[in-house]
C-alpha cells in the first residue's frame, strides 16, 4: 500500500477579514506526536484566540481526530480534515492558529477560512512518496564494479555508500515489487557471480528529489 506525507514542517498564513489564521502542518507518526506538536503550536502563540486542529494516523483506515477548539461545532476542525482526506494525506497534523480581528465571520465564513488555511498549508508542503521498499545489499568482485556502476545508471537506481575491501559491496533500495527483478538484473550483469542479500520490506519515503526517508509507516491506534 502507498501513502502520501509531509517531508517537514510548513506553515501559510491567510487573512479574512482581520482575522489571522496561521496553518503549522507537521508530519507525524502517533499521537503524542501530534500532542507534542499541538503543544508547541499554543507556546508559540499564546494570545491566540484559537488553536483549532485535526489530524490523521495510519494507512488504509486511519486514526482521525480534531478539535474545534472553542469555536462553533463543524465550523473548524472537520473542515481542516476534510482538507486531508481530499488531498490524501496521511500521517499528519495541522493546527490552524486564530487571532481575531473584530469582525465575526459566522459560521460559513469561518468553514471557509479554516478550510483555506489548511489548504494553503497542505498544497504547498513538501511531500513524501511512501511505500514498502526493499533494501538490497550487493558484494561484487572489481571487475564487476563499473559494469554495474553504468548498469545502475541507466536504469536510473542510485548506487549507495560503495565500499572497497576484498570485494567491492554497496546497496540499491527499490519498491519491493521490483525487487526480484532487480537482483536478477544483478545475476544477469555478472554471470551470476554478484552476491545479493534481500533484506525485509519496510516502507520509506521518497522526496521530490529522489532521497530515501526511513522508518516513515505506522500502525495506527488500536
Amino acid at each position: 500500500m502507498e501513502y502520501m506525507t509531509l517531508a517537514a514542517r510548513y506553515t501559510a498564513e491567510i487573512i479574512e477579514k482581520k482575522s489571522r489564521f496561521i496553518a503549522d502542518a507537521f508530519p507525524i507518526r502517533s499521537v503524542t506526536d501530534a500532542e507534542t506538536a499541538i503543544a508547541t503550536v499554543r507556546e508559540a502563540h499564546p494570545t491566540a484566540r484559537h488553536h483549532v486542529y485535526a489530524y490523521r494516523i495510519g494507512v488504509g483506515v486511519p486514526y482521525e481526530r480534531f478539535s474545534d477548539d472553542g469555536e462553533p461545532s463543524g465550523t473548524a476542525g472537520r473542515p481542516v480534515l476534510e482538507v486531508m482526506r481530499r488531498q490524501g494525506i496521511d500521517n499528519v497534523l495541522v493546527v490552524v492558529t486564530r487571532y481575531f480581528g473584530g469582525i465575526l465571520l459566522g459560521a460559513n465564513g469561518l468553514v471557509r477560512a479554516y478550510t483555506e488555511a489548511a489548504a494553503a498549508a497542505l498544497t504547498d508542503a513538501p511531500k513524501l512518496h511512501c511505500q514498502p521498499m526493499v533494501k538490497i545489499v550487493v558484494t561484487c568482485d572489481y571487475s564487476h564494479y563499473g559494469k554495474l556502476e553504468y548498469q545502475l545508471a541507466q536504469a536510473e537506481i542510485a548506487m549507495r555508500e560503495p565500499t572497497f575491501a576484498d570485494a567491492v559491496t554497496f546497496h540499491v533500495i527499490v519498491p519491493e515489487g521490483d525487487a526480484e527483478q532487480v537482483a536478477q538484473q544483478f545475476a544477469d550483469w555478472t554471470s551470476g557471480q554478484a552476491r545479493c542479500d534481500m533484506h525485509p520490506a519496510a516502507y520509506m519515503g521518497l522526496t521530490p528529489n529522489g532521497e530515501i526517508v526511513h522508518d516513515v509507516w505506522v500502525d495506527p491506534p488500536s
